[in-house]
């Protein structure tokens, strides 16, 4: 028989492919001979699936990719399959102008990454993409972190890296506070009275600044 997918792992595949088909669309833009209206129209759908895509995942790491020979790209893109994550290659004015349009903050420290090669990794899990980075990075040179918006907060530089490998997601910080109430009573009030009284503080804080 043939191979079977099941549901989740056909659709997660098919945002792959769309992935792709956006960068041949990015391929059209650069032809010589397309016609000026034809090339307006594909700019702004582009921008338009820039910015669904934003409001699908926020979170977004900003990357150089480039270099990187056809077999370690789509060894990369398979790597980032797996973890949910979604790299596409873009155009820095049309990222730009998605950004405009989404009125996402910190936009002029965004403006002096966004030059030279772009792909775009959108996540769920917020430091995904981080971990991808520093692993792969390590192995093959490539990807290069240029900048980030985690959680409502920028990251610009290659130097936040490790910040944002250490970010922890809403599931997690809830599960540090399970795993405080139900740990003996010591330790509870140690955490308590920890750093002025904030441990268990600290968490719920974080906790309420992603509501």
């Amino acid at each position: 028989g043939g191979i079977v997918m099941s549901n989740k792992k056909s659709s997660g595949f098919g945002k792959f492919l769309a992935g792709a088909a956006i960068g041949v669309g990015l391929g059209v833009l650069f032809a010589p001979k397309a016609g000026s209206e034809t090339r307006k129209e594909l700019k702004a759908q582009i921008i338009e699936n820039i910015a669904a895509q934003l409001e699908e995942t926020p979170s977004f790491y900003v990357t150089d990719i480039a270099g990187l020979n056809a077999e370690v790209t789509a060894k990369l893109r398979r790597a980032c399959f797996e973890k949910q994550i979604k790299l596409v290659v873009v155009k820095n004015s049309l990222f730009y102008k998605a950004l405009e349009q989404r009125q996402v903050a910190d936009l002029a420290q965004f403006e002096s990454v966004l030059k030279g090669s772009t792909a775009i990794m959108y996540c769920e899990t917020p430091n995904a993409p981080a971990k991808l980075i520093k692993e792969f990075g390590a192995e093959n040179g490539k990807p290069v972190l240029k900048g980030a918006m985690v959680q409502e907060c920028s990251y610009i530089g290659a130097e936040n890296l490790e910040t944002l490998v250490n970010i922890k997601s809403r599931e997690e910080l809830i599960g540090d506070i399970i795993g405080l109430l139900q740990s003996p009573a010591k330790n509870v009030i140690s955490a308590l009275t920890s750093q002025g009284g904030g441990k268990i503080a600290g968490i719920v804080k974080t906790l309420s600044e992603k509501e």
